[in-house]
């Protein structure tokens, strides 16, 4: 018997409130699974973005983005 098979076997003993919590547990599941899907493909889209970028020289020295104050 499958896991899916299990669970369905198992869900259809509970009561209908515990049923609710099941597929409310499942949904969070799927929620936290897709957000670390985005946030990987954000941090590989970045690194990507930034590759050879160590190489260029610097525009602007620390001097330049410094706050004059009078």
């Amino acid at each position: 018997m499958s896991t899916a098979e299990r669970i369905l076997q198992e869900l259809s003993t509970l009561r209908p409130e515990k049923q609710a919590e099941v597929l409310e547990f499942v949904e969070f599941l799927k929620t936290k699974a897709e957000r670390n899907e985005d946030e990987l493909f954000m941090r590989a889209s970045l690194a990507s973005a930034m590759r050879g970028m160590e190489e260029e020289e610097d525009l602007y020295s620390e001097a330049d983005i410094l706050e004059q104050t009078e």
